[in-house]
């Protein structure tokens, strides 16, 4: 079903576009507060004389919080709001910046990092969700590929701030201003975001569907009137709620089973391998570990942090590339194909690692020229085609691909899924290091990546154009 409310007014596509902005700042603190770890983990380990394993969760913890905060705050907000539960998350990221940079021990730097990973996992599923509510279908995914932009470019942001405030310093372990570790103002720089965040929210309306799910058609009709124009609000309410009365009822976590097999439904599936697979391909080893990964390859510290602002402006320009052609390509094609380029660049950083040196005293490999060069382009490469693809795609995916009465909790599992398999493949991957080298860790990802070509094609239905009341699972 497509009406006429598809096409807002102009006035009113500022407005849709400028509160998707605000909710996608959650996906910039997002980036910010997972790429930040990435240039302190030195500074860590001396603190707290941690070993690999406890480095692991120092760097992971917030995971867990992750895990948690996509599973409560899908089911939150579907009873107090969406935007609601972005304003709990804004104060989250506040307190959490501020005491990972005070923490004085690893129990309580992981107590600051899980709070913090509660505002990463509510964010993560409310921001899509929220912008797929207010945004048209015919630039929905544009709009909501702004999210993984937003978080691109805030890990690009966190990895020239600690490039910045090293060098400046003179390592992240030198003492920085006020006497202070480097490392804990690296931590601190995201207060300035984090506050601009809850500010902003507070200048932004709640998602009309959530207002018609709750029964607040009159608020409903309000907000739809500023986002599509006064002409066709009316209309939209009762698309809004028809799409709601085929079953009734305040969404519920039960809803995700099929009543007919007692089975979860096939859709909830789909995006829990979607969630799963973004994962298991290994992104997140080079955005949380890219120093240490390049420092173990015989870069030195300063080249490696340099890299990752290199990988960070690489994966801006592939988010921009999606941006402009998700909703003329589609979701389904930008994954096959990232699959497939993803499976190759990551074989050949294998292959790069393979057979090279170890230096006895530093345990680090001893690339050849040729073999570095190669590592560094195929890497680079891998990022750029992640963030074309599965980056973007996978967020844009299940923040539109749940029918109204179940997106709450169907965002709620798949969010919880993501955040499980970023915890695992970021707290395992020091440990595949020591054990079985990063060529062997890569072969790992390169074998999920060549799995989800399988996956996608499939599993994966294409969602480009229909609006959220046509969803269907």
């Amino acid at each position: 079903m497509t009406t006429n409310a598809t096409h807002p007014e102009q006035g009113s596509t500022l407005f849709i576009v400028l509160i998707s902005c605000v909710a996608t700042i959650g996906g910039f603190l997002f980036g910010f507060d997972s790429g930040v770890i990435n240039g302190t983990v030195e500074g860590l380990q001396t603190a707290f004389n941690s070993d690999s394993a406890g480095t692991g969760l120092s760097v992971s913890s917030m995971l867990l919080g992750c895990a948690v905060g996509a599973f409560f705050a899908g089911r939150l907000a579907d009873k107090y709001g969406r935007r609601s539960l972005l304003i709990v998350a804004s104060v989250f990221f506040i307190v959490s910046a501020w005491g990972s940079g005070v923490a004085g021990g690893t129990i309580e730097f992981v107590f600051y990092r899980i709070l913090g990973g509660l505002a990463v996992g509510a964010a993560s599923v409310m921001a899509p969700a929220y912008i797929s509510e207010v945004a048209p279908a015919r630039y929905r995914g544009m709009l909501t590929s702004v999210q993984q932009i937003a978080i691109i470019t805030g890990l690009t942001m966190a990895f020239f701030s600690n490039y910045l405030l090293a060098k400046f310093a003179g390592g992240s372990t030198k003492e920085f201003w006020l006497g202070f570790e480097t490392w804990r103002w690296m931590f601190w720089m995201e207060l300035i975001p984090a506050f601009i965040f809850f500010f902003a929210l507070l200048a932004i309306p709640e998602s009309p569907r959530y207002l018609v799910a709750s029964g607040k058609m009159e608020k409903a009709g309000g907000v739809l009137a500023r986002l599509y124009g006064r002409s066709t609000a009316e209309t939209k309410v009762e698309e809004i709620n028809t799409s709601l009365a085929k079953d009734h009822h305040r969404p519920r976590l039960s809803d995700l089973i099929n009543k007919q097999t007692g089975k979860l439904r096939t859709i909830v599936w789909i995006g829990i391998g979607l969630a799963v697979l973004q994962q298991f391909v290994g992104i997140n080893v080079v955005f949380y570990y890219g120093a240490v990964l390049w420092q173990a390859a015989g870069f030195s510290e300063n080249d490696a942090l340099a890299i990752n602002v290199i990988s960070g402006s690489i994966s801006i320009a592939a988010c921009l590339i999606t941006f402009f052609f998700v909703d003329k390509i589609g979701r389904k094609p930008l994954l096959w194909f990232g699959s497939a380029g993803m499976a190759i660049t990551l074989g050949l950083v294998a292959y790069a690692f393979a057979g090279a040196p170890v230096d006895l005293e530093t345990g680090n490999l001893n690339l050849s020229d040729d073999a570095g060069l190669l590592a560094l382009i195929a890497a680079n490469a891998y990022v750029f085609l992640f963030n074309l693809s599965w980056g973007p795609v996978m967020w844009i995916m299940l923040g539109e691909m749940f029918p109204n009465q179940i997106r709450g909790s169907g965002l709620a599992v798949a969010g919880l899924a993501q955040w499980l398999a970023n915890f695992l493949v970021t707290w395992s991957f020091p440990i595949l290091l020591a054990g079985i080298g990063l060529s062997a860790a890569y072969g790992i990802y390169t074998f999920f990546a060549a799995l989800s070509v399988v996956f996608v094609l499939m599993m994966v239905h294409e969602t480009k154009g229909k609006e959220l009341e046509e969803m269907e699972g």
